[in-house]
């Protein structure tokens, strides 16, 4: 049996307390967004072609350094496990956005309905889209470690989605979108993927040569240093949206805990969805946790990035990416915990 490493041998301390920072950074900006409303009006308004300058920075500095470690020649590895490749694929594309866009739909406009704003619905629920519609980069090499997960299957899995999420994202929520009767515009949508995922590739990998043209010592050397930079540029782009959206909060502060349950109830329908369907299938335990893991995780800093960039700051579809990033670690260690404690099971006839 491999054995597992601790939680706190695997995770750094941004990582580790990510849901602590995140509360911090909604009390922080909340109470800034009220003391200084000038300051952040002000950031609001230093836009080019409707892409809000200073988040676009932070957002940058989020997705860059993760985009780094990802090593698009693993895809050759694809062959070696298509049993959990085609799992994950499965669920990451044809399970987990259109669940979502179905919990979106109940829980959102039908249940919830009456407890939260009427006019921004609609802006949840594409929240919500945005957020299953882009399958985890960065954190789920921590949770394939903590399952003692196949590095070669995870690294190969995340560049074929990152490949994946490049042709597919934009039609994939436009659609979604659509069958739940939201409109947005297609030029929008292609600029943020330009924006969000295209162009920071392009970067990270050019990056990524040259760091390796060094030696794999410099390039992980290279990545200690610049790891707390994601971090750090997502909790200073929470801090901003929630100095803008400090006053629906306080005047509907039961919106998080509402939003959290579909959220909530994808990550560990997913996650359990493909567990079970490796086990089915005859795959091997360290191929089925990191399987079980990504499919369950998102790459919230994108669903982030996209919902600032098409609906803006102030709306409820950013707010509900928010969310996403708030309950990820704690959830995610759930279902950690789970794969890890469900072996024999899992190894059992």
């Amino acid at each position: 049996m491999t054995e597992k490493q601790p939680v706190n041998a695997s995770m750094s301390v941004f990582e580790r307390y990510l849901t602590v920072w995140v509360f911090l950074c909604i009390v922080a900006g909340i109470a800034l967004g009220q003391l200084l409303p000038g300051l952040f009006e002000a950031i609001g308004r230093m836009e080019f072609a409707n892409v809000n300058l200073p988040v676009g920075l932070l957002i940058w500095i989020m997705i860059i350094p993760m985009l780094v470690k990802v090593d698009f020649t693993a895809l050759h590895e694809v062959s070696q496990h298509v049993r959990g490749i085609g799992v994950t694929l499965f669920v990451n594309w044809l399970v987990k956005p259109f669940s979502m866009a179905f919990l979106g739909w109940l829980f959102i406009r039908q249940l919830f309905a009456p407890l939260l704003p009427a006019d921004q619905l609609d802006s949840y629920i594409a929240g919500l889209i945005l957020l299953a519609a882009a399958p985890c980069t960065a954190m789920v090499f921590v949770w394939s470690r903590l399952t003692g997960g196949d590095p070669l299957f995870t690294l190969s899995q995340v560049a074929l989605n990152d490949t994946i999420m490049v042709i597919a994202f934009a039609p994939l929520v436009a659609f979604l979108l659509g069958i739940s009767a939201i409109v947005v515009p297609w030029d929008t949508l292609l600029t943020s993927v330009g924006l969000y995922i295209v162009i920071p590739v392009i970067l990270a990998q050019i990056w990524r040569k040259l760091l390796m043209q060094r030696g794999q010592a410099a390039f992980d050397a290279a990545m200690s240093r610049i790891g707390p930079w994601s971090i750090a540029a997502l909790l200073a782009t929470l801090v901003l949206l929630f100095a803008f959206q400090g006053k629906a909060i306080i005047e509907q502060p039961l919106v998080i805990a509402l939003l959290a349950v579909p959220i909530l109830i994808q990550v560990l329908f997913n996650s359990a969805l493909a567990y079970w369907l490796n086990r089915t299938l005859g795959e091997k335990h360290n191929i089925a946790c990191p399987s079980a893991l990504i499919g369950a995780s998102n790459f919230f800093e994108l669903a982030v990035a996209a919902a600032i960039s098409l609906f803006g700051f102030q709306s409820g579809a950013a707010l509900a990416t928010v969310v996403g990033v708030l309950i990820e670690v704690p959830v995610m260690l759930l279902v950690v915990y789970i794969v890890n404690h469900s072996r024999s099971w899992y190894e059992g006839k």
